[in-house]
């Protein structure tokens, strides 16, 4: 079954349980800016709330960008105190709020994903890109930093010298450098791109829904230096025996069947 609405900036289709979101700038391509920021969180919201979406997938429109950055015009004047807002609020609404979302997201990384677009594909659980993806966070470039937990998930995808490289260079690196470097997951033809997010999503929608909630959690618990990650899993895995998909799984695999997960 598909499914599809238009806001002015984010195309949405439901295909199969998956949600795929186009940004769709291609006249900017697809810069995020303010609009396109709000409804991105409003969608992803009602993604949030809607139980037969499983899976998401991020993608911009066209060949030539995913995301190339966030929209310069916007916040060209801006005062000391608006950038530190412009940060804040695209941490909550968007790229934090992405990191610990509870269905999984991957990022279709369809051409140049720059500044704010690399660092949205980054705060994605999973990134898959087209062979003619360039990468890259050039805000030095402009007296900036990257503000959008760039300087943070880089280092942790790539290492601390490679990301500080990037930083420091602004220099792109292409696909398959970013794949080398484990910022990518795979590189597919620009044509196979949606195939082969598809082909992951089919794997995780057969899976449960409350127990890869909850591996997204733990494995972010591991990242915040205010848990444990260690003790989150132990609690987690605990609660894990009390949930109707463990009752299920485990049935499932004694009768020797396939488990319907009922995601409670």
């Amino acid at each position: 079954m598909t499914t599809a609405m238009a806001l002015e900036n984010i195309l949405t289709e439901i295909k199969n349980d998956v949600l795929v979101i186009t940004i769709n700038r291609p006249d900017k391509l697809n810069a995020l800016n303010k609009q396109t920021i709000e409804e991105l969180h409003d969608t992803l919201v009602d993604a949030e709330n809607n139980k037969s979406i499983r899976a998401l997938i991020i993608t911009g429109s066209g060949q030539k960008a995913f995301v190339a950055g966030a929209d310069i015009a916007e916040f060209a004047n801006f005062s000391l105190e608006e950038g530190r807002q412009l940060s804040a609020i695209g941490h909550f609404k968007i790229f934090n709020f992405i990191e610990n979302y509870s269905k999984p997201v991957i990022a279709a990384v369809n051409g140049f994903a720059l500044g704010g677009g690399l660092e949205l594909a980054m705060a994605c659980h999973v990134r898959i890109a087209s062979s003619n993806a360039k990468m890259g966070l050039p805000e030095v470039s402009l007296g900036v930093i990257p503000g959008y937990g760039g300087t943070q998930r880089l280092a942790q995808l790539v290492g601390k010298g490679k990301a500080m490289e990037m930083i420091v260079t602004a220099d792109m690196i292409n696909a398959e450098d970013a794949y080398k470097w484990g910022l990518v997951n795979y590189v597919t033809t620009q044509e196979e791109l949606l195939a082969k997010c598809f082909e992951m999503t089919s794997k995780i929608i057969s899976k449960s829904p409350t127990a890869i909630r909850t591996a997204i959690k733990v494995i972010n618990a591991g990242y915040n230096n205010k848990l444990n990650g260690y003790e989150v899993e132990i609690e987690e895995f605990g609660k894990s025996f009390n949930s109707g998909d463990f009752k299920e799984g485990v049935s499932a695999f004694l009768e020797k069947r396939k488990a319907l997960f009922p995601g409670n």
